[in-house]
């Protein structure tokens, strides 16, 4: 059974922020990136800690 598939134009959609909330925002993607960044290092030290050859331990 084959379906048929309508070409619409890509809709726009237009939402309001206050100041405050994008600033709230702006400071929880920077925290999030910080953090992302110290599991990076932390996995990567891991990778250097571990003697050659070996497989990392699946959780």
């Amino acid at each position: 059974m084959s379906t048929a598939q309508m070409n619409r134009p890509p809709q726009t959609l237009y939402v309001t922020i206050r100041r405050d909330e994008l600033r709230q925002l702006k400071d929880e993607r920077e925290q999030l990136q910080q953090e992302v960044m110290r599991l990076r290092s932390h996995i990567i030290q891991a990778q250097l800690d571990q003697p050659t050859g070996a497989q990392p331990a699946l959780c």
